[in-house]
């Protein structure tokens, strides 16, 4: 353990991938501080330039890039009332409330602060989490493999959307272009219509490169109204008051921290989810509900604390058991495939260094988002006012060289475009994304446990509950399967007993 540790520290703590994190800091901060350009572009448009990088600096430009978009989308959402990245949409109201009674440092502090401290605690949570579960997982086989997967999906129907039949769409639109070519266990082409670019199956990053980076093109090419306008002169010191506000705020931290951990780890829910949940979890239990939409900074410190801590959340399932945790694991998954450190409970025992680099990344991602945080606030008014119609073209251009990039194919670039516009007028129709995303991830997951499955238990679907873990994990799918419906035939229950006692 100990050389490995070692070995860990010599791979973080080299020139090169401290240069890698300190730029893709940058490039962090300036993607979430520009409102529409979000996290999980931010990865999706670094893909193509980890393909030069060994792992350990491609997975920390990935965490660095990610952690930093995720806090500096609260600056617009702070000065110009627009959120900069889904997750900061949450206080986005509050914060720029508290700026127009003069109080901006106070909430883009509470927002650096505590997004480091909620970071943190997602990072020790992952570093404690992450290996006894892989030394559980170690125990799966095919069927607890095939009900972990379904569990997954069925999570990202029902917590990313509010109209959970637009998300079973949208998933099963993903799961559709899954099956998608000949890498499935028949090998049997399937959706190819005689396409000899389609047996190796949809590329998933120019996928995905299209539907978070060229999707947001297309809104901006659409979007009339203006740009906003910031509503200070200067920001400053955000420092001020913070040590008081953790003092006064301990259990609101704490608990958005846990919060934003443990919906980070459900599939398909990520930190935009966390933000919102915590939020209106700091409202009921407030003492004083009644100031929240006024200015007050209690629901801030909460969500800050849980949106980044939901990042670290998110990788304990991408990496024990292969399953992203949001949108931006998904991607991840991708990258870590091309770079040979599939993920898994083997990757544990395997390359235990490549781990401990991964928690040593988070760390330091979280430690020096403070100091660059910083300057990325000072510098915030300039950020904000880059034209968007410059900054979009090059932002187009550059998804298409990465796509082109991945194998020197002007398919991938075709299929960029195409998913751009199918995600654009997807969310312009109220239907989520996520579950799509997903479903391209998980969908050739499931079938090949499920084929695998069946072969071992000679097609006797039993067999699928024979093994404990595998019931108590059936159980828990159908229970959330049939959840809407109890609660249905409950709530029709108690009306008519209420109408009956009348």
């Amino acid at each position: 353990m100990s050389a490995a540790l070692l070995q860990a520290f010599s791979m973080v703590f080299e020139p090169y991938t401290i240069l890698v994190m300190v730029l893709a800091s940058l490039y962090g901060l300036f993607v979430g501080a520009v409102p529409g350009l979000s996290a999980t572009m931010a990865v999706a448009l670094l893909v193509p330039v980890t393909f030069f990088m060994q792992p350990i600096p491609a997975i920390a430009a990935m965490v660095t890039a990610t952690a930093m978009a995720i806090f500096s989308g609260d600056i617009p959402g702070c000065l110009l009332r627009i959120p900069g990245t889904p997750a900061s949409a949450a206080y986005t109201d509050e914060a720029f409330a508290m700026t127009r009674k003069g109080m901006a440092e106070t909430a883009l502090g509470a927002g650096l602060v505590f997004s480091a401290v909620g970071g943190l605690f997602g990072t020790v949570v992952l570093i404690v989490a992450a290996p006894a579960l892989a030394d559980f997982a170690l125990n799966f086989s095919s069927f607890e493999y095939f009900w972990l997967v379904l569990l997954g999906l069925t999570c990202a129907v029902f917590i990313t959307s509010d109209r959970p039949l637009k998300g079973m769409i949208t998933l099963l639109l993903g799961l559709l272009v899954a099956c998608v070519g000949l890498g499935n266990p028949a090998g049997f082409p399937r959706f190819t219509f005689g396409n000899a670019e389609m047996t190796g199956g949809i590329g998933m990053i120019p996928m995905m490169i299209g539907m978070f980076a060229i999707s947001e093109v297309i809104r901006f090419a659409v979007d009339t109204l203006p740009p906003g306008e910031v509503v200070v002169e200067k920001v400053g010191s955000v420092l001020s008051g913070q040590w008081a506000l953790a003092k006064k705020y301990p259990v609101q931290i704490l608990r958005g921290s846990l919060l934003g951990t443990a919906v980070g780890a459900l599939p398909g829910a990520g930190a935009d989810i966390a933000a919102w949940m915590s939020y209106a979890m700091s409202k009921k239990f407030s003492k004083e509900p009644e100031k929240f939409g006024t200015g007050h900074v209690e629901g801030i410190v909460e969500s800050g604390s849980a949106n980044n801590s939901a990042l670290a959340g998110a990788w304990i399932p991408a990496l024990v058991f292969g399953i992203p945790g949001d949108s931006i694991t998904a991607i991840v998954i991708g990258v870590l495939y091309m770079k040979n450190l599939n993920p898994g409970p083997t990757l544990f025992t395997t390359n235990p260094q490549n781990i401990y680099a991964v928690f040593m990344l988070f760390i330091i991602a979280n430690i020096i988002m403070v100091p660059l945080g910083i300057l990325c606030i000072k510098v915030a008014k300039r950020i904000l006012r880059v034209p968007r119609n410059v900054l979009m073209p090059l932002i187009l251009l550059f998804c298409i060289v990465g796509a082109f990039a991945i194998n020197n194919s002007l398919f991938d670039v075709g299929v960029m475009l195409v998913a751009g516009m199918v995600a654009y007028l997807l969310e312009e129709n109220g239907f989520p994304i996520a579950p799509a995303i997903l479903g391209v991830v998980l969908g050739g997951m499931l079938e090949e446990n499920f084929i695998t499955s069946m072969i071992k238990s000679d097609g006797n679907l039993a067999g699928f509950v024979s093994r404990p873990i595998a019931a108590s994990l059936a159980a828990v799918v159908l229970l959330v399967w049939l959840a809407p419906l109890l609660k249905k035939l409950w709530l029709r229950g108690r009306r008519t007993a209420s109408s009956t006692a009348a």
